[in-house]
This record gives C-alpha cells, sequence and structure tokens, in this order.
C-alpha cells in the first residue's frame, strides 16, 4: 500500500490553520491520548450550541469527567482544547459538533479525524497504522519510525516511547486496533458523515478534485477512492454537501456540512 498523504505536495497551510487545524511537530500525544471518553463527557454534558466558556465550566466547575482534583480538572480541559477546540468559532470543531449530534456510531472517527488535523504527532503515526492489513500484530517501531521523522531530536527516547502507547491507544479508541498489550488491525467501518468530514479536512489542507478521494484522510476510514465517492455521495442525499461527479470532474461545496452547528 503506498504511504498515506495527509497533505498535498503544496499544502495550504494558512486557511487550514485558519479552520482550526495544527502543524509542526509538537502535539498533545506527548502526554495523553485522544481522550475519547472525555471528550464524549464533555458533549453530553454541553449543548450543540455550547460556547468554550460552556465547556471549560462543565469540566472544571461541574466536573463532568468526574476528575478527583481542581488541577486535574484545569489540564483536562486545557488537553482537550488542544485536542479539538471545544469552540464553536473554529471551524473543525464545528463541523465536526454538528456532525456529532447526527450520528452517533460515526463519533470515534470523526474525533480520530479532528485530532489528526489537531495534533501533528498523531498524524505522523497515521501511516505505521494504515499499512497494517486486517488481522496484523501492530508493531511498535514503525509508528516510531514515523514519529522520530515527524520530531527529529526533539523528542527523547523516553518521550517518543510515550507518544507511541498514546497514539496506539488512540487509534484502538478509534477502531483501527484491537487488544491491550497485543494489538491487532481492524477494519472500521465509516458513514457518509465520516466521509463528509473527511473529505472536508482534505480540501482545508489543499487537495482539490479526484485527489479528495486518494487523500489520507480518506485512507484513514479504510475506504478506497471508489468507496469515498460512494459515501460521499450518500452524504449528498443527507444533505451533508453538494458534489458533482463527471469524468475527472469533481466539485464539492461544503456550506451544507458548515452550517451544520
Amino acid at each position: 500500500m503506498p504511504a498515506i498523504r495527509l497533505l498535498p505536495l503544496t499544502p495550504d497551510t494558512i486557511p487550514a490553520e485558519k479552520a482550526g487545524c495544527r502543524f509542526g511537530d509538537k502535539g498533545t500525544h506527548t502526554c495523553r491520548t485522544m481522550m475519547l471518553n472525555e471528550l464524549t463527557q464533555a458533549m453530553d454534558a454541553t449543548s450543540a450550541d455550547a460556547k468554550r466558556t460552556d465547556y471549560a465550566a462543565a469540566i472544571i466547575e461541574e466536573n463532568c469527567l468526574s476528575k478527583s482534583t481542581a488541577s486535574m480538572r484545569r489540564l483536562s480541559n486545557q488537553r482537550l482544547g488542544e485536542l479539538y477546540g471545544l469552540d464553536p468559532s473554529i471551524p473543525i470543531f464545528r463541523v465536526m459538533r454538528g456532525l456529532w449530534e447526527k450520528d452517533e456510531k460515526a463519533r470515534p472517527l470523526l474525533a480520530l479525524l479532528c485530532a489528526l488535523a489537531r495534533d501533528p504527532l498523531l498524524a505522523s503515526t497515521a501511516d505505521a497504522v494504515m499499512q497494517l492489513a486486517p488481522g496484523a500484530e501492530f508493531l511498535r517501531e514503525p509508528m516510531r519510525a514515523g514519529i522520530r521523522s515527524a520530531v527529529r531530536e526533539r523528542l527523547n527516547d523516553s518521550t517518543l516511547d510515550k507518544v507511541v502507547r498514546n497514539a496506539a491507544s488512540s487509534w484502538t479508541q478509534s477502531g483501527h486496533l484491537e487488544g491491550r498489550s497485543l494489538k491487532i488491525r481492524r477494519r472500521v467501518n465509516p458513514s457518509p458523515a465520516c466521509a463528509a468530514f473527511a473529505l472536508y479536512l482534505a480540501f482545508l489542507v489543499g487537495f482539490r478534485g479526484a485527489d479528495l478521494f486518494s487523500s489520507g484522510w480518506i485512507a484513514v476510514l479504510d475506504c478506497s477512492p471508489t468507496m469515498g465517492q460512494h459515501l460521499a455521495l450518500e452524504a449528498k442525499r443527507l444533505g451533508l454537501l453538494d458534489i458533482r461527479m463527471g469524468g475527472d470532474i469533481v466539485e464539492i461545496n461544503f456550506s451544507r456540512l458548515e452550517q451544520l452547528a
């Protein structure tokens, strides 16, 4: 399988950063996983139109995550904010929250996609997971090498190993891996909502036309380009986006997606 690409050869990072994507060699996975359970609890404790201050109040003041100390509540609020934004003024979080309300089963993959867009360390681990065939054993060294390539010498070996553990846990939370000490690759089953969000993120970073469907954002859903197109057409039927495909022409309008929240 060719290496998956979450960025095109000439990425357009400025609009992507304005929409909430993050780039570089730093990320939350030095100390946390993608925190799916905590994210779910924070979402359950707030309304769909909640502001950043509402999430902070739910986490810190109301202790919706059931943390034992105030410092742990504040830190969890910070880390969730790093991973997801928790702010409707951030477009990629606003879109994710809208889809979160529409498709409960899609939530682990929606969270993964958002975390990939906002944590470069997690993004650097994607190829190591996606190169595994279903049923294959997860090996730490390819993931470690991917992270090292992204951060060079910035992280020491101990921190690098911690990122591997945290990232492997995140890919387990998303459904791509299964097991505890011995992890096995499993295929995920994406919905049209997942495909719509993946295409949105691919578009933000600069993929266009048919390349949207061969991007790493579709690949991490265990989708071929053809399956991605099928899910995109289903997303259109559900009113999530507008798409026109004919020959080599692919045009997608995401205004419906951006107006969900």
